[in-house]
């Protein structure tokens, strides 16, 4: 029996009346059923996931690989913000939100190949203390955990329970690179080590950097398993804008009505997938100027636009980004129609010359000119569209300083670290995922725009993925022109 003297993590002995009688911890760990050891049949993304590990054992031959789901983060005192793992371990093990905090996916080299292993801490067996006095770990707090067999089978992976990662850590040379922003405890283990090994004052992390960025390449052309949970996210997404859209008059009704639009859309995020992707934008009136407004307590006026920038994440963390602007009344006012269209235009021209071969910023480009031509047509730069367009003027940015898109998949913002050769100057290749969302943002205050468009902002925003003849809208189906949003809204 475990010692019971010893205080779980976290325990706060000041309010504590865990029982800690020899006769209570005997109690409770008799008289439980037998448990089925059945084990599961490998999950779908397992086989995706080991074609991954390939690719990153091929690029770093010989040398130790760490990759950290990470732990727990507090949120206050012994409240944890909800776990989400790291994305370059959730892409290369195929665990996502069922995932254990603290686990460890250590690649070691053998021969030209690695040898993967995933080492986590079991669940505390009924013959602990810790089966019911460790919020962490205890299954009375969080539920049983999975066993080294069952993850084994259910990833197609080799496991060993978090006490042998200290074998590794201790073997730990110059040559073992870590995802470094993943596990900080690890991290400074792994460091401490490599120090010693190398016997030097001064750390050399340039390995780190290049494995990060390679983890974040692999993820820019999406295979077959992540092209469909696009599709899934994206459709889970517009159930969401449809439970918005049904909620408009208690959204109306209430006094921070934004965030009415902000809980019913996360109450389809938790019951179609893990959560939302990203804080969700309910940006209303003037509110929508501000491209990334996720406070989200203002109200929802009739004769305003609601810009909502939403997306949900399943289970597997792959996630949508999608942004409609509605408008509240049911019917765009003439200028709020000027606007909003000539938005849409602009999305459609970088859409149309979405194909394999050409290059990533040339999306932007294409909404850029559309942005510039109506811009300067409605009297609102100081020269034409062709000189605004010039990189030494700019004008039309004034009213969209954002880019057009950024990948996306496991991260909203997915590939982050990826070269900018590869991205911004990157070649599309059939598989890519990535957003398109030109926008239009007069604020309130701009008094270089007539006062009918100050306060208008509109952004659309769709999710696309390029295939071996163009690119198809994974978002297509949800409402895009002005028409096809005011019928949505009617029904």
């Amino acid at each position: 029996m475990a010692d019971s003297s010893q205080p779980a993590p976290r325990a706060t002995s000041n309010r504590s009346t865990t029982p800690v009688s020899e006769t209570f911890a005997q109690y409770i760990s008799s008289q439980w059923a037998e448990r089925s050891d059945a084990l599961p049949s490998p999950r779908e993304q397992a086989p995706f996931a080991a074609a991954r590990r390939a690719r990153i054992s091929a690029l770093h031959r010989g040398k130790r690989l760490i990759l950290p789901a990470g732990g727990a983060k507090v949120r206050s005192n012994d409240t944890d913000y909800a776990y989400r793992a790291h994305s370059a371990f959730a892409h290369l093990t195929g665990w996502g939100s069922d995932s254990v905090p603290g686990a460890v996916l250590v690649l070691e080299p053998a021969g030209d190949d690695h040898e993967a292993t995933l080492y986590f801490r079991e669940a505390a067996g009924r013959d602990t203390d810790e089966f019911y006095a460790n919020p962490e770990i205890g299954e009375f707090w969080t539920g049983p955990r999975p066993s080294l067999a069952h993850v084994a089978a259910d990833l197609g992976l080799a496991t060993r329970g978090i006490a042998e990662l200290a074998t590794v850590l201790d073997s730990v040379d110059a040559s073992t690179l870590v995802v470094r922003d993943a596990d900080r405890d690890i991290t400074d283990q792994v460091d401490g080590r490599r120090l010693l090994s190398a016997d030097t004052e001064s750390l050399d992390t340039d390995g780190d950097a290049e494995l990060a960025r390679d983890l974040s390449e692999l993820r820019l052309v999406k295979d077959e398993f992540e092209i469909a949970q696009m599709r899934t996210a994206v459709a889970a997404t517009k159930q969401g804008f449809d439970d918005v859209i049904g909620d408009l008059p208690q959204v109306i009704a209430h006094p921070r009505g934004e965030r009415i639009v902000e809980g019913t859309f996360n109450r389809r995020a938790r019951a179609e997938g893990n959560t939302v992707g990203y804080d969700t934008i309910a940006a209303s009136g003037p509110h929508a100027c501000i491209l990334h407004w996720t406070r989200n307590d203002g109200a929802v006026v009739p004769g305003d636009l609601i810009l909502i920038d939403a997306g949900i994440e399943l289970d597997s963390y792959y996630t949508a980004d999608i942004t409609r602007t509605l408008p509240v009344s049911g019917t765009f006012t003439p200028v709020q129609r000027k606007v909003y269209e000539a938005v849409r235009e602009a999305a459609d021209a970088a859409f149309a010359i979405v194909r394999p071969g050409i290059r990533f910023k040339e999306i932007h480009a294409a909404a850029m000119a559309v942005i510039a031509a109506r811009t300067a047509e409605w009297g609102l730069l100081p020269v034409s569209a062709e000189e605004s367009l010039s990189p030494e003027h700019q004008y039309h940015r004034r009213y969209m300083v954002h880019g057009t898109s950024h990948h996306l998949g496991i991260d909203v913002h997915d590939c982050a670290a990826a070269r900018r050769e590869l991205y911004l100057e990157g070649i599309l290749e059939p598989g890519m995922v990535f957003t398109i969302e030109p926008g239009l943002y007069f604020q309130p205050d701009d008094l270089s725009v007539p006062e009918e468009y100050r306060g208008i902002g509109v952004r659309i925003e769709d999710n696309i993925l390029v295939t071996e003849s163009g690119a198809e809208n994974l978002s297509a189906g949800i409402p895009r022109t002005a028409d096809d949003v005011e019928a949505w809204l009617a029904r």
